[in-house]
């Protein structure tokens, strides 16, 4: 575990995202919620408690609640819509498209169980695609926060943003690290830990594995920058461009699939801007497996030696 981060619990991040909503709906009576027979898996059930007249549950209708979503943004309504992320994207991605990013409808797409971490329910349930999917369509903002309490606070400014949005987040218990007070500023990176031999960008659930490896890295005297990017769109090429220009290589981490990642992100930027060595830590063109999430992240090879590895190859590269 780094020394320069600890944590007392872990929790996970759907809850954030539950407890998100309900102060987001406090703050703004537009706020509604839309949910596609998930309310306890989504986490919605206080929100549904505290707000009924605003929660709307549509049913294994996920087209459908999409569609309703976006007529409500001509009221005026805020809508957070809730299902899998691969119910929220893959099975939704027609509707989502005309719908809701074409005509730039302020709809909140807030997708929980995503990835490897979904487990046990197999490949069918977890989707590796979802951030490529979201990030090309225009007017999306994509978002993969990476504990509970950034959860949390993404959800409450995403119902101050204008525009639609794309949060990710999962169903298993994780490391609480970042700070419960926290402002989340959309396409802001965080500096975690600075470094001068390697950029680390980590996403989601591999930010604290990111954390783990800088310490293990610096054991072996390599000094590793971490930054998290919980904001893949708009990514925050300054970030990126101005810790590169000081480390010379980076590595990129993402429970996702290689291609059309953050890490692809990551590597236009470069390409275009600085040519510097890449390696990307994610599934390499594969489907998932039934599993624990545990099991799967270390078959995959989305864990902390993974990221560690990553980065000693890079450096090698420089």
């Amino acid at each position: 575990m780094s020394t320069k981060f600890t944590y007392s619990e872990k929790k996970d991040t759907r809850s954030g995202f539950g407890a998100g909503l309900v102060e987001a709906a406090r703050k703004n009576d537009k706020v509604v919620g839309l949910c596609a027979d998930l309310t306890g898996s989504l986490k919605m059930g206080d929100f549904k408690k505290e707000f009924p007249d605003r929660f709307f549950q549509v049913g294994i209708a996920e087209a459908n609640m999409m569609g309703i979503a976006a007529g409500m943004t001509i009221g005026g309504k805020i809508p957070f819509t809730g299902t899998f992320a691969n119910f929220s994207t893959g099975r939704v991605y027609d509707q989502i498209r005309q719908s809701i990013a074409y005509s730039d409808k302020n709809v909140k797409i807030c997708a929980s169980h995503a990835g490897l971490t979904l487990g046990e329910d197999g490949a069918t349930h977890q989707i590796l695609e979802d951030i490529g999917m979201m990030k090309m369509l225009p007017h999306m903002t994509v978002i993969n926060p990476c504990d509970y309490n950034q959860t949390k606070a993404a959800t409450m400014a995403i119902a101050e943003y204008e525009g639609p949005v794309y949060l990710r987040f999962g169903r298993p218990k994780v490391p609480v690290f970042t700070p419960a007070d926290q402002k989340f500023e959309i396409g802001k990176a965080l500096h975690l830990i600075e470094g001068s031999d390697v950029s680390i960008f980590a996403t989601g659930h591999l930010v604290w594995h990111a954390i783990e490896a800088e310490a293990i890295l610096q054991e072996k005297g390599i000094n590793a920058e971490v930054i998290n990017i919980h904001t893949i769109k708009p990514l925050d090429v300054e970030a990126i461009l101005k810790s590169v220009q000081k480390t010379g290589c980076a590595v990129s981490a993402e429970e996702h699939q290689l291609n059309g990642g953050l890490g692809d992100s990551i590597a236009q930027v470069l390409s275009l801007k600085l040519p510097s060595p890449l390696e990307m830590v994610g599934v390499n063109d594969s489907f998932g497996e039934s599993g624990t999430p545990e099991e799967l992240m270390e078959k995959y090879g989305l864990n902390t030696q993974s990221i560690v590895d990553a980065a000693l190859k890079v450096v090698e590269r420089k």
